[in-house]
């Protein structure tokens, strides 16, 4: 069976579909189950680009063809890659939330002949995979470095760390460690807890036990990161003057009503925030907000997939609607644009995005709303958990 479908990829590659009136992208995501929002955002930000800019590249009209994976399951994303390429015939494969899901695909993209462009999995060495990959989100070494000396620098020596046991976890786990330890810090401890847990009492207690001042933690957006704040706040460690420090994940936009004021005064470090102050930002969330049909759902892996779509067009246009991936992906390497979340490059090295890191708050507008109030800009941060993965 794997016999037949390499020799069906290779016969898609080889046959291609040269200058094909339509070219179809693949979108690998979480469109069910508990980490749908997250796909509903993949596809708000991939509506809101189209709505601004067409769907046309040329000549060529794009069509955007969905497969859900509700969570975590690299053979399922494997299999739906095959799919895609065999089946559908795309040209580009796009999406992959969770990591092991983007891992699990990057052996295919070769005989494809098919790119890969990520909208959100967060771990560095995905790039090092495969040479046709290229990312538009972040990665957890990038917004995990610069908390590191925020921490630091409100006092905090001693901080325990507390992660999911997955390639972002323990990517941020170690960049967190490795930024924190040059400013002089100590980590006392390091947790790493399953994917699916959801009672952090007994993590609440370790937290307590171990004598830190702080707490860095990271876990995957969702269900997940809204639990531990709540469990953070409930279990009494905010008020005992334990500080809480993370990447922006543990405080997503469509997350922050429902922790209320609980997570006022709340500082993480992330690459992008529904409030940035920008024309392009402006522009974007109006489009994005009519594509979600709700704003309060509208956050972050909506501003992936919206350069993601960005990228694929240049592709296009580079290729003029041939299949061939390494003159697409050598086509964006330096490419330069403003964002809505700000000016960002493709690294022509490492295929990944160089961009700014905002130190937010979390406030609380006129209207009442809550959000995430850019206080701080680190500028132009590539990512330094690459040389790690290499």
């Amino acid at each position: 069976m794997k016999r037949f479908v390499l020799a069906a990829i290779a016969a898609v590659a080889l046959g291609g579909a040269a200058y094909a009136d339509t070219i179809k992208v693949g979108v690998i995501g979480p469109f069910s189950g508990p980490f749908a929002l997250q796909g509903k955002n993949f596809k708000a930000g991939i509506d809101a680009y189209m709505a601004i800019n067409g769907k046309k590249v040329g000549n060529d009209e794009v069509e955007v063809i969905y497969r859900d994976v509700p969570q975590a399951d690299p053979a399922q994303s494997k299999a739906l890659a095959q799919e895609l390429v065999v089946k559908e015939k795309v040209q580009y494969l796009a999406g992959f939330y969770f990591t092991p899901d983007a891992m699990a695909v990057t052996p295919i993209l070769k005989q494809a002949n098919v790119p890969m462009v990520i909208f959100n999995a967060a771990t560095s060495a995905i790039v090092t995979k495969s040479p046709l990959v290229v990312r538009t989100s972040f990665t957890t070494w990038q917004t995990s470095t610069p908390i590191a000396k925020v921490a630091y620098d409100a006092g905090v020596k001693k901080v325990i760390s507390v992660v999911s046991d997955y390639g972002p976890g323990v990517d941020a786990e170690n960049a967190f460690k490795a930024g924190f330890e040059k400013q002089g810090g100590e980590v006392v401890q390091a947790i790493r807890m399953p994917l699916s847990t959801n009672d952090f009492s007994p993590i609440m207690q370790r937290i307590k036990d171990s004598g830190a001042q702080g707490v860095f933690a990271f876990l995957p957006s969702g269900p997940t990161t809204l639990g531990f704040v709540k469990a953070y706040n409930e279990n009494g460690l905010k008020s005992a003057g334990i500080k809480l420090f993370a990447p922006g994940d543990l405080t997503q936009e469509s997350d922050l009503p429902a922790l209320g004021d609980a997570a006022l005064g709340m500082q993480t470090t992330f690459h992008y925030a529904i409030s940035h102050d920008s024309p392009e930002n402006k522009a974007f969330v109006a489009a994005a907000d009519k594509a979600i049909g709700n704003p309060a759902e509208l956050t972050f892996p909506a501003v992936g997939a919206f350069d993601g779509m960005h990228v694929i067009y240049k592709m296009i246009e580079a290729t003029g609607g041939k299949q061939d991936a390494q003159k697409a992906v050598d086509a964006v390497k330096g490419l330069s644009w403003v964002s809505p979340r700000g000016p960002v490059t493709i690294d022509a090295e490492s295929r990944h995005i160089t961009q700014n890191i905002y130190l937010r708050e979390v406030a609380k507008g006129s209207d009442g709303k809550y959000y995430n109030k850019e206080i701080q800009t680190f500028e132009k941060q590539g990512d330094p958990g690459l040389a790690a993965a290499k």
